[in-house]
């Protein structure tokens, strides 16, 4: 049998797939979360309005077991019964605006240094599979190659221009920007996975 075809996505999918709060990873008001932002760019640098990001990671001890029902819709709030605003969940799904941008609240995963993103947008076949660098104190730095992390073996494989298109830029404390090229010389790195 011969695989079927696939269909693009969007931009029908935003009626379901965001919801209020989705970039709200992070507990409510917790004193160690950071916020990750920045764009989502198509080949000509131009903002793509209407992408989807979702967002998986480990807590900041390691754990992968977030919290259940992120998504499932509380019948009595309207809201969903996963985000208490109190747990942890390890998951978020954030649309970007009408000039590409997008913002998530979580707090730094333990035991790996990124973020894991799956991209939804307009014009796409298949989805796209990527990751968030975040900086970290104690990843060791080629003086030659300041953005060469030591320990991470995916981007120890990357050349440096390469990799530098999964590294997040710490602009305040707390605060990191990451721009999501979608094509283009400045394409961010994409996984493949089977």
């Amino acid at each position: 049998m011969l695989p079927t075809p696939s269909q693009t996505v969007g931009p029908f999918y935003g009626y379901a797939l965001p919801f209020p709060g989705g970039g709200e990873i992070a507990p409510a008001g917790h004193r160690d979360t950071i916020v990750v932002h920045g764009r989502v760019l198509d080949g000509g640098g131009e903002p793509v309005p209407d992408a989807l990001l979702e967002i998986w990671q480990p807590g900041p001890d390691g754990s992968r077991t977030g919290a259940p029902g992120s998504l499932r819709r509380d019948q009595v709030t309207g809201g969903h019964a996963g985000r208490d605003g109190v747990t942890f969940t390890g998951f978020g799904r954030v649309a970007t605006d009408a000039d590409g941008r997008y913002v998530l609240r979580t707090l730094a995963p333990g035991g790996v240094p990124y973020l894991s993103v799956c991209v939804f947008a307009r014009g796409l076949l298949h989805h796209l599979f990527t990751r968030i660098y975040l900086p970290a104190e104690d990843r060791t730095a080629d003086r030659a190659d300041p953005v060469k992390p030591l320990l991470d073996p995916l981007l120890g494989s990357l050349e440096p221009r390469r990799r530098a298109t999964l590294l997040a830029v710490e602009e305040t404390r707390g605060s990191y920007r990451f721009d999501l090229r979608l094509q283009g010389p400045e394409e961010t790195v994409f996984l493949d996975f089977h």
